[in-house]
């Protein structure tokens, strides 16, 4: 579970309702049907007309994204698998990799090392899983676009919403209390507009984009990793250059052994 976005969304729902409050303005007048209709309906129905239908079926996938933290190979384990894979390759050759790859969950890096045990060239491999990867970007694009489209329309209907209220409360100008809560009401739609917009459906693309950007980082560390196993890289030398991907701070303490070894304890725990 991805803690981030639900607690975000809490923040973002106290916020604005503690801001309201501290304004003496009553919760209440956020039950507007009429508000909810023009804005939830309005900017699904924009979105249903600028994107295809099999791009909208997978929404319920992207939000389970936005939602969820799935188990990924950490870098510094990859690290570490790396410079063992390494040193098998040393001793057995390249056509362990094959038998190494049986034991691999992820399908992308599985996919690699049969490629560099089948005895692939590197300029192969590499346009092979670096094709994947823009692929999956592209799709990753798709998904966050839809977020983002959405985030753009709702404020805008929020104003459309505002001055369809607006000429309703014209109508009443005789009663001037009346007059007062259909000018509230008016603005309820874009109250609601900007925080669906810019509290929810702008932010759940971001966050699309960075798992996107992140996952295909992780595959491009994979790339470098089987390259050089393919090459006959020595494992050290293979964790120097693959170390370039963790920040700086964790960089240095696996240079210095540090981070290493925590993984190999790990490791060794786990078996």
């Amino acid at each position: 579970m991805d803690k981030a976005s639900f607690i975000g969304i809490v923040l973002a729902i106290i916020s604005v309702g503690a801001g309201m409050v501290m304004k003496g303005v009553e919760i209440s007048v956020l039950v507007n049907p009429a508000a909810i209709l023009i804005i939830l309906i309005g900017t699904a129905a924009a979105v249903f007309i600028a994107f295809p239908t099999n791009e909208l079926l997978k929404v319920p996938k992207l939000i389970k994204i936005i939602f969820s933290q799935e188990k990924t190979i950490s870098y510094d384990e990859l690290i570490y698998t790396f410079s063992e894979w390494a040193q098998i390759a040393r001793k057995e050759g390249l056509l362990a990799l094959e038998k190494i790859s049986e034991t691999v969950e992820d399908t992308f890096l599985r996919n690699g090392l049969n490629l560099a045990g089948e005895g692939q060239s590197a300029e192969y491999i590499r346009n092979i899983l670096s094709d994947e990867i823009e692929a999956m970007e592209e799709r990753h694009a798709v998904g966050s676009q839809i977020f983002t489209q959405a985030g753009t329309y709702a404020p805008t209907l929020g104003v459309l919403g505002a001055v369809v209220g607006l000429i309703a409360a014209l109508g009443n100008m005789s009663d001037t209390e009346v007059l007062g809560h259909a000018i509230s009401a008016a603005f309820v739609a874009t109250l609601l507009g900007i925080f669906t917009g810019y509290l929810l459906w702008h932010p759940f693309a971001n966050k699309l984009k960075r798992k996107s950007r992140e996952e295909a980082r992780r595959k491009e560390m994979m790339i470098e990793g089987i390259l050089s196993i393919l090459d006959g890289e020595a494992p050290r030398t293979i964790e120097q250059k693959l170390s370039s991907y963790l920040p700086a701070a964790e960089r240095k303490k696996w240079l210095e052994g540090g981070m290493r070894d925590h993984v190999q304890a790990t490791k060794q725990e786990i078996s």
